[in-house]
């Protein structure tokens, strides 16, 4: 099970999230976000992909963002299209991942899906809620269960300490959930991880 820590803000910190070695660190290049970051990042594990998580942002902008971080995964959280993803694709190298978010609650209609299945390497399941992630509320992961793709997805929304138990039971209902998304419920304050409880986390899976 791959493991992404999102909302990463202070370069110290990230340093001390680094030495857990998480598959995935997400940096919110959204400025209206309260976890916000236009620093630089500081040098990582190599094994670690720094993923740059955006909001309606434009290709362009995007594209810059990668070269300027050495971005290895774009997580997109707004109301990108089918065809904005194709031309982000075409204009970034291969190695980089393209993360489609979708925010998930009882009703949500997994049709939305089929569009994006060959634009993007990953879905990203979150619930919804007042802001594009980092809400700290879990959906129903029922929902799940209609699932009605092969595309590996990333599980997020709300997952703490406390759900992990509820996670490993999902993981055994053979759905192809790729990695978890770990953001506020493992924070001191927006942006600054609370590491003990991340490596409790880490240490569980």
């Amino acid at each position: 099970m791959k493991i992404k820590i999102c909302g990463m803000k202070y370069p110290e910190n990230m340093l001390e999230v680094g030495a857990l070695l998480p598959d995935y660190m997400g940096f919110i290049f959204w400025e209206k976000s309260g976890r916000y970051f236009n620093g630089i990042i500081p040098e990582l594990p190599k094994s670690i992909k720094k993923v740059g998580v955006f909001v309606n942002e434009t290709v362009d902008g995007i594209v810059e963002k990668i070269k300027k971080n050495d971005l290895q995964a774009v997580q997109l959280h707004g109301n990108e299209s089918p065809e904005f993803c194709m031309d982000l694709k075409n204009k970034i190298d291969n190695s980089v991942e393209i993360i489609k978010v979708f925010s998930v609650n009882d009703d949500f209609d997994f049709e939305v899906l089929k569009p994006f299945e060959r634009v993007c390497d990953y879905f990203l399941f979150d619930t919804k809620g007042k802001l594009p992630g980092g809400n700290g509320t879990s959906f129903n992961w029922e929902v799940l269960k209609k699932y009605p793709s092969t595309k590996p997805f990333f599980l997020s929304g709300g997952i703490g300490i406390e759900e992990l138990e509820n996670v490993k039971q999902v993981l055994k209902t053979g759905l192809p959930i790729y990695a978890i998304d770990v953001n506020s419920k493992f924070e001191i304050e927006p942006g600054l991880k609370n590491i003990e409880l991340l490596n409790l986390m880490v240490e569980s899976f």
